[in-house]
């Protein structure tokens, strides 16, 4: 697979190729003679065009070169370079640990390459990870993504016939079953963390059902307090920069279409955002010069400003959790209560996604559908209703069941008793 990107030098567009020679690859720069200015359309267009030239020639050199013939590992870690620009950050990242920590490592001694690669190969590496690593069919599933994904981008480049990852019989998944906190449970937590920091991201997560990305960046511009709403448009994740170091990641998209949402703001959830905007102004006005003024816009920072980070919140509420001795659930499974309440209490799985942020109704249904036990008491009470037995062939134990005798057959003589005196 050749990759390429555009370089700027002396005021003109240069696009430089990552091309496989004689087993390495090498950088190669070509002039688009093209200046920076007013040109970048063209000059994308260029390497686009470049890029396919010098592929369709390299298809057609024969079996001992090209790309098909490089080391499958090499390919894999070519294939993150060019799609570090395609995906979200926090997706990258997570491409790029699963490939650098372990697919990479696993095939690396194989010295397999590209067109050799074959079903059996890949079947090795998901029963390897699962008996020797332990792993289970869910994370096989995350690396059988990566391998297939990496795969299929040679399969539409031509350069190998069909994807071998889908010849490959994946591990039954287990549905995952969350941990959720009851009503007592949120009670008992809500009353713990009154007063603390954790209050508000707490309240809101389990009230909103945020994703703890989409709590870190709620920002005071998304609040609007005279319409009463609160928008969820803003999120804080992880994410590589340009040297792989990780980084926060502020961004005004959230997971997908769906999560962006306006939901109703709740008057008892108004007050601590009023509560906590006020905090936030006096914690500024008292540590002045000290006060770190670049996170202003956010509803949660720290004394000095600091910006609340998914990992920081996590981890001081699984403190929390620890000093109080309340039962272990991850901060996400506040979501996961969220519904739950909200399924127990009759609302529909069409309106729970709504106010998840689902992009379908099959997440929704694929992830509480065993929490749904009103529709499962009403269709119990509806088949118990249509199938209720008459009053007079209930079965009492007392009553007398009367059955009707078969054509024919004469009733008995009831068996008489000599009266004892």
């Amino acid at each position: 697979m050749i990759t390429g990107h555009l370089q700027e030098k002396n005021g003109r567009f240069y696009m430089v190729l990552n091309l496989y020679v004689d087993g390495k690859w090498k950088p190669k720069w070509i002039s688009t003679r093209l200046a920076t200015k007013g040109n970048k359309r063209n000059a994308e267009a260029m390497l686009r065009d470049t890029i396919q030239r010098y592929e369709d020639e390299e298809l057609e050199v024969g079996e001992g070169v090209g790309v098909g013939n490089v080391p499958f590992t090499e390919f894999l870690a070519n294939w993150l370079k060019l799609i570090k620009p395609q995906v979200e950050a926090c997706t990258f990242m997570g491409y790029k640990r699963l490939m650098e920590r372990q697919i990479i490592p696993y095939f690396e001694p194989m010295e397999l390459r590209l067109r050799d690669v074959e079903p059996r190969h890949i079947k090795n590496y998901y029963d390897y990870l699962q008996v020797e690593g332990g792993r289970s069919a869910n994370t096989v599933k995350h690396h059988h993504a990566n391998i297939r994904k990496a795969l299929q981008s040679a399969v539409l480049s031509g350069y190998i016939p069909s994807n071998p990852a889908d010849r490959v019989e994946k591990p039954k998944i287990k549905p995952y079953i969350a941990s959720t906190y009851n009503k007592e449970e949120l009670q008992e937590l809500f009353y713990i963390c009154e007063g603390k920091n954790l209050e508000l991201p707490v309240l809101i997560a389990a009230y909103y059902g945020l994703r703890c990305g989409e709590v870190c960046g709620l920002r005071w511009d998304a609040i609007d307090f005279q319409e009463g709403t609160i928008a969820i448009k803003h999120v804080i994740s992880k994410g590589l920069d340009e040297n792989d170091k990780e980084v926060l990641v502020k961004r005004n998209r959230t997971k997908n279409k769906s999560s962006y949402r306006t939901l109703p703001l709740i008057p008892f959830i108004k007050e601590k955002l009023l509560e906590r905007k006020a905090w936030n102004a006096e914690m500024r006005r008292k540590h002045g010069n000290s006060y770190d003024v670049e996170h202003t816009g956010y509803v949660f920072t720290g004394k000095l400003g600091a910006l609340l980070t998914p990992a920081n919140l996590s981890r001081y509420f699984r403190q929390m959790l620890a000093e109080y001795g309340l039962r272990h659930i991850r901060f996400h499974d506040l979501r996961h209560s969220c519904a739950s309440l909200l399924l127990a209490n009759g609302i529909s799985m069409k309106e729970i996604q709504d106010w998840m942020g689902h992009s379908s109704y099959s997440t929704t249904a694929n992830i509480y559908a065993h929490l749904d036990s009103h529709s499962k008491n009403a269709s119990a009470d509806m088949i118990a209703s249509v199938l209720k037995p008459k009053a007079e062939t209930s079965f009492n134990k007392t009553a007398e069941i009367k059955r009707k005798k078969p054509k024919g057959q004469k009733e008995k003589e009831p068996v008489r008793k000599n009266k004892i005196a």
